[in-house]
C-alpha cells in the first residue's frame, strides 16, 4: 500500500530535487579532474557544491536570516528536529566521503583534540559572536529571532557542529591547506577568511536581503577559524565555528 508522504519527507524531497541538478554537474567536473595532481580544482568544485547545498536551503525554509536595528545578524534554523538530525548526518556523510580523495586528506591538520584545543574552539566561538552580543544587549528576543524550543536543541547542535565541520574541512582543511604549498602560513589564513566570507555573497544579496552586515560577520568568523586553523589546526576551527553558529542559531545571544 502505498503511503501518504510526511511533511518532513515532502521537505527532504522537495530541497533534495531543488539542489541535484547542479549537484550533477559539479560532481561531473569534480570527477574528470581527479587525475589531476594539483587538487585545487576539486577543491573549487566542492566550495561550489557546499554553496549550492547551503543556499538551496533558504528558499526550501530550512533557515531564516534577519538583522537586528538593521546591523546585526541574526540566524534561526528549521524547528523540525528530525530535519536537522538528517542535514547533521549528511554533512558527516560528506566529510567522509571527500576524505576518501587521499589528495585531498592529505591536505589537513586536524591538530590534537584534547583540553586546551577544546579550549581554544570555546573561546574562539566566544569571539565570534561577542560584537553581536554587545551590539543586541537589551533588545527583545523577538526582534532577535525569537525563541526556540528546548526539544530541538540537542538536534541543534548535533547539526550546527556536523555541518560546519564539513564547511571547516573545506575551507581551512582543504582549500588553506592547498594555499600553504603556495605562501606564508599568515597569508594563507588571510586568504581562508577572505575567501571565506566572499562565498557568502550570493546568500548575503541575492539568497536573503540580509546585506553586507552578514558579510561583515563571516569575514570575521572566517579570520577567527583561519588563525585557529593557522595555529592549532582544524579541530578547533571546528568547534569555534560550530559553536558560534550555535549559540547564534539557538536564542541564546
Amino acid at each position: 500500500m502505498v503511503t501518504s508522504l510526511t511533511a518532513v519527507e515532502r521537505v527532504i524531497a522537495a530541497y533534495s530535487l531543488a539542489v541535484l541538478p547542479g549537484l550533477v554537474l559539479i560532481m561531473a567536473c569534480f570527477w574528470l579532474a581527479r587525475t589531476d595532481t594539483d587538487p585545487l580544482l576539486r577543491i573549487v568544485m566542492l566550495v561550489l557544491g557546499f554553496i549550492l547545498i547551503r543556499d538551496g536551503m533558504t528558499p526550501a525554509g530550512l533557515w531564516d536570516f534577519g538583522l537586528v536595528n538593521g546591523v546585526v545578524p541574526w540566524i534561526r534554523m528549521t524547528d523540525n528536529a528530525a530535519i536537522l538530525m538528517m542535514l547533521g548526518a549528511a554533512s558527516l556523510l560528506l566529510v567522509a566521503l571527500t576524505l576518501a580523495d587521499k589528495t585531498l586528506r592529505a591536505l589537513i591538520w586536524w591538530g590534537k583534540f584534547n583540553l586546551s584545543t577544546l579550549a581554544l574552539g570555546i573561546i574562539g566561538a566566544i569571539l565570534v559572536v561577542a560584537p553581536l552580543f554587545v551590539l543586541t544587549a537589551g533588545q527583545p528576543l523577538e526582534t532577535r529571532g525569537g525563541a526556540v524550543a528546548l526539544s530541538v536543541i540537542p538536534a541543534l547542535a548535533f547539526m550546527t557542529l556536523c555541518g560546519n565541520l564539513f564547511e571547516e574541512v573545506l575551507f581551512r582543511g582543504y582549500f588553506q591547506g592547498r594555499l600553504l604549498k603556495a605562501m606564508s602560513p599568515a597569508r594563507a589564513a588571510v586568504l581562508s577568511g577572505l575567501f571565506f566570507a566572499a562565498c557568502h555573497a550570493y546568500l548575503a544579496t541575492t539568497v536573503t536581503e540580509v546585506g553586507w552586515p552578514l558579510l561583515a560577520f563571516t569575514l570575521w568568523e572566517g579570520l577567527i577559524c583561519a588563525f585557529l586553523r593557522m595555529r592549532r589546526g582544524v579541530i578547533p576551527a571546528a568547534l569555534a565555528h560550530g559553536l558560534a553558529i550555535f549559540l547564534l542559531s539557538s536564542g541564546l545571544i
